[in-house]
């Protein structure tokens, strides 16, 4: 039985195929495979195919060096940015404008948009099976699909970090007006309300600026010149639309462009909730930007409450705005698409800002090469810091996006807290948060929502106070318990205030964490349990209640609840999240329209986060304008603090800190940087199987010269490699905290006799008690130079080094193979042979979207093996594999290319399946599937292992034969489990 080999690395395919995941109604679940009566539906919209972006493997211009006939390179020097505008980046765009429209129209497409300087890549209308043709072209590094993205969403941060004040860090920097001067945010977002006051600045003149303040932005025609730090050039444009005139960019917010068009074909007129401009409807942008970057002393009062005044991190820094998000009449509408954020970025980088900062996320983490990472990975090789925000699906595990080594994963942390309390009429009192209650508010009467709903509403929809759902003459007058979901907590209070109530008690209904939002009536904001024995109290008689705006202090700062936690899934020798920053309750500048008429408003999410971090950058690059992003970025994580636990013990979940709480009094002086460049992160990529075009040395991800030392799988023995350049010469020493294990740093001194030296050391981890499958978490401390550089340290020690599959043929037979053990106990065991029910199909051409058969995997199933053969062979199809999550189709697997496709998986995630079958030939092609699921139950013939129970030495390799009988003829599937589920698995005839 032929097999070819998988023409893609298993990276390169993963994304490739990804492109086939969308969304789409899957039919009925069953246990086996069935036959669809009719081809898939297609999205409502679709119009027989789909929108995609094509990445190609030639360099963009940000990192292009050269290599075409007659075109220099235009990878601009270190400290520089890339000139779009030079004769060779114009010959160079159209070269790959050319090699854009040929690849296209190799499948019968058209190139509808090309990216240039930070992507190489065209969007194309694409059917699966002209997606899957290009998946094999050469040339072309992945193919994916414009995937609609989201925005991830002291008390003054500014304060709390240590920025403001006479001994604070804008002060070192010579003010506020000189905290990130000559250096450009270029913010990636819902656009900006350039009249808020944290904006407000001096009118763009045409006059050039002088010796005496040489960063001052000046118009030259429509365009924007602003002369930078590191003696580059930012060249933006105010980009005129619907409310938005060339008249409202300035001195602060220099440019403003918007990228839409790939959301504008999906979204009619009648679905859209925005203006066609750079103008913000939903505010998340106006919040990031005036974060990052907005003026600083800007009095805030809303509500009637006085705030103080507030201030983005780094005032002195100059913001523009490129718009990639839109706001849709529903939340299906409502995004950014990945055509268009690619764009924004692309434009960003040849602007030339210095800092882009990326509050956006997807609904699962971006692989290694997908184009909006790969478009990031050219704007850090050329000079520009990412951050990016991690992602608010915590806290469960494995939940962040943005997690490429090049940009800064941030996620989310307190800061002081308002406090405020719930005072029933029994006497108890209940603590939460609250920035509406500013003195005792009662008592007054209390009542539930789904007590006070109105006619023909439902339960549900009561408890959330959705919009219409409760009934005046039962609120009026009073405090109503909302619960917290579904809609935005701002829209509860306003609920409760169209009905007459006077407060109320919003009450998360599971463990959650606490948000001040400005709220239309007085608020207090609750956590369960207590959210239970209030609705308690609220249906007894003459129930009532007094809000208080007083409370014990809660530690801070603490990890969000909501900030999405590691450890990465696509980057296994990674540590992710980076860092921590303020992303709870910060009160920035909203965009009115959004925000139910208020000029500022609180915000919480890691979409929060990542404009701090960004700030903080911009103070870095005017200090030091001549620092690459990943000593920036080093810089940080190695002078950050531990957050707290809610018990106010310092915590050591690097899952969720990362390397810790940034400190940017320390970061200014880190004594050691570990640098890196765009061909480690290249290196690093092909580590990870993906094709680069590149030609660069393949880089282990643990080797990766990063702040902090992850190793996903640790078995026996491991050494990773790193350099560091002094900031601070000295002497400095190592010092390791790993339990469990045996490490070694070689040289444990570093000498370094002046600032620039690199020096090169090794870690080598033995393991000996920690557990298998477990992470490990430590830390490496280089002490000297009057600090202290500390790097997280976290290892999964593994059981076994095993094959994940072996394959043999007949009735009966044996394989051998190698497996190594890292445990003393070596138990092994042993479930199959089992064979699913074949089902029959054709698929065409004309089935652009091929042919889906539903697999339903049942909860702790072993092994499952998916299978697909033509009936004649000299035919061609494919496999693609997806997950069924929340309805929509999630991309698991795919292989191509073959009569004969098979992908196995072991320890499966249980739930609904779907094989999706199709064919790259031009004439019908009739095939079978089957889907053999190894559950421990039923089987045929027998399958044993020999030896059953070995004497093992740890790290030590011991051949296994498996011995199968009994095994009627057809593909049959087993299982070899080791200590901890660990397995390989057994596929016969």
């Amino acid at each position: 039985m032929a097999r070819r080999i998988r023409q893609t690395s298993r990276y390169g395919a993963a994304i490739a195929a990804a492109a086939l995941a969308i969304t789409i109604s899957p039919v009925q679940a069953s246990a086996q495979p069935t036959p669809p009566a009719s081809p898939s539906a297609l999205p409502a919209d679709a119009g027989g195919s789909g929108t995609y972006i094509v990445t190609l493997a030639d360099k963009p211009l940000a990192t292009y060096e050269g290599g075409v006939a007659g075109i220099a390179g235009t990878k601009p020097a270190k400290g520089r940015k890339v000139d779009v505008g030079a004769a060779n980046a114009q010959r160079y765009r159209s070269h790959l404008k050319g090699k854009h429209d040929k690849v296209a129209r190799s499948v019968g497409a058209e190139a509808l948009k090309s990216n240039s300087v930070a992507s190489n890549s065209f969007v194309a209308e694409l059917t699966r099976a002209q997606a899957m043709k290009l998946l094999i072209t050469g040339g072309v590094v992945s193919v994916v699909p414009d995937r609609l993205h989201k925005t991830t969403d002291d008390r003054n941060s500014v304060d709390y970090l240590g920025l403001s004040g006479r001994k604070g860090v804008w002060s070192t920097l010579g003010g506020t007006a000189n905290a990130g001067k000559g250096v450009v945010v270029g913010v990636i977002d819902t656009g900006v309300w350039p009249e808020s006051a944290s904006f407000t600045a001096p009118a763009l003149g045409a006059t050039a600026p002088t010796a005496a303040d040489p960063y001052r932005p000046y118009r030259q025609g429509a365009t924007t010149v602003m002369h930078k730090a590191d003696g580059g050039t930012f060249t933006g444009t105010c980009q005129t639309g619907e409310q938005f005139a060339a008249t409202l960019c300035n001195e602060k917010v220099i440019s403003a462009r918007y990228f839409g068009d790939s959301w504008m074909r999906s979204v009619p007129a009648e679905k859209r909730k925005d203006y066609v401009s750079p103008r913000d409807a939903q505010g998340h942008g106006t919040h990031t930007a005036g974060t990052a970057a907005g003026n600083t002393g800007v009095p805030v009062t809303e509500r009637g409450v006085s705030f103080g005044e507030i201030s983005g991190v780094a005032p002195g820094a100059a913001i523009a705005v490129y718009k990639a998000l839109w706001q849709g009449t529903t939340d299906q509408t409502t995004g950014g698409h990945t055509s268009d954020i690619i764009a924004a970025i692309d434009q960003a980088v040849a602007d030339g800002v210095d800092v882009i900062n990326y509050s956006v996320g997807s609904g699962r983490e971006s692989w290694p090469n997908d184009p909006t990472q790969l478009a990031f990975l050219n704007a850090a090789a050329a000079g520009i810091f990412v951050s990016a925000s991690a992602g608010n699906s915590g806290p469960d595990a494995s939940t962040m996006d943005n997690t490429a080594p090049w940009n800064v994963t941030v996620g989310a942390s307190t800061v002081a807290p308002y406090p405020a309390s719930v005072e029933l009429g029994n006497g108890a009192r209940f603590n939460g948060t609250s920035t509406t209650v500013a003195a005792a508010f009662g008592p007054k009467p209390l009542i539930a929502s789904q007590a006070a709903k109105a006619a023909n509403v439902t339960d549900t929809d009561a408890d959330n106070c959705m919009a219409g759902s409760l009934d005046p003459s039962k609120v009026a007058g009073k405090v109503v318990v909302c619960l917290r979901g579904v809609i935005a907590r701002p829209i509860k209070s306003a609920e409760v205030a169209r009905a007459g109530g006077v407060g109320m008690v919003l009450a998360n209904p599971t463990d959650q964490d606490l948000s001040g939002d400005l709220h239309s009536v007085p608020t207090v904001h609750i956590n369960s349990p207590d959210t239970q024995a209030v609705l308690d109290y609220a249906a007894t008689a003459g129930a009532q209640v007094t809000l208080l705006p007083t409370g014990p202090s809660m530690p801070y700062p603490q990890v969000a609840a909501f900030s999405s936690r590691g450890p990465s899934e696509r980057h296994s020798d990674l540590l992710k999240p980076d860092i921590a920053a303020p992303g709870v309750a910060i009160l920035a500048a909203v965009a009115p329209p959004g925000a139910e008429g208020k000029n500022f408003d609180f915000y919480s999410g890691t979409s929060m986060a990542a404009p701090h971090i960004a700030g903080l950058a911009a103070l870095y690059l005017a200090k030091y304008p001549d620092w690459s992003p990943a000593r920036v970025k080093s810089a940080m994580m190695t002078t950050t603090f531990d957050t707290k636990t809610a018990t106010g013990t310092p915590s050591s979940d690097v899952f969720a800190q990362g390397a810790g709480h940034v400190d940017p009094a320390r970061m200014l002086n880190p004594g050691l940087v570990y640098d890196a460049s765009e061909q480690d992160w290249l290196g690093y990529l092909e580590g990870l199987g993906v094709r680069t075009g590149s030609g660069v040395k393949l880089i282990q991800g643990s080797d990766l010269n990063y702040p902090s030392i992850g190793v996903g799988k640790l078995f026996g023995t491991r050494t990773v490699t790193r350099k560091v350049t002094a900031v601070t010469p000295g002497v400095y020493h190592a010092k390791v905290d790993l339990p469990g294990l045996k490490v070694k740093v070689s040289p444990s001194t570093l000498n370094f006799k002046k600032a620039g030296e690199t020096r090169e050391f090794t870690v080598t981890m033995e393991l000996r008690t920690a557990p298998a499958g477990v992470p490990t978490i430590g830390s490496l401390t280089w002490t000297g130079g009057g600090t202290a550089v500390r790097s997280p340290i976290v290892v999964t020690p593994q059981s076994v080094l095993a094959p994940t599959e072996v394959r043999g043929a007949g009735t009966a037979g044996s394989a051998s193979f190698e497996v190594t053990p890292a445990l003393k106990k070596f138990p092994i065991k042993t479930y199959g042979m089992v064979s699913g029910p074949s089902t029959s199909g054709t698929a065409s051409v004309s089935d652009i979207w091929g042919k889906d058969f539903p697999v339903t995997v049942p909860k702790d199933t072993k092994a499952v093996e998916f299978t697909a053969r033509a009936d004649n062979p000299q035919a061609e199809i494919g496999m693609i594999v997806f997950r069924v999550v929340n309805g929509s189709l999630v991309f698991h697997d795919w292989t191509v290319l073959a009569n004969d496709v098979r992908l196995t998986f072991a320890r499966p995630e249980p739930g609904l399946y779907q094989m999706t079958i199709v064919t790259l030939s031009d004439t019908e092609t009739s095939f079978k599937v089957k889907a053999n699921l190894v559950t421990g139950n039923g089987g045929v013939g027998e399958l044993a292992v020999t030896p059953g129970k070995p004497k093992v030495t740890p790290g030590t390799p011991l051949t296994l034969t498996a011995t199968w009988s009994g095994v009627p003829a057809g593909l049959h599937t087993g299982y070899i489990e080791y200590p901890n589920g660990a397995g390989t698995v057994v596929s016969v005839n």
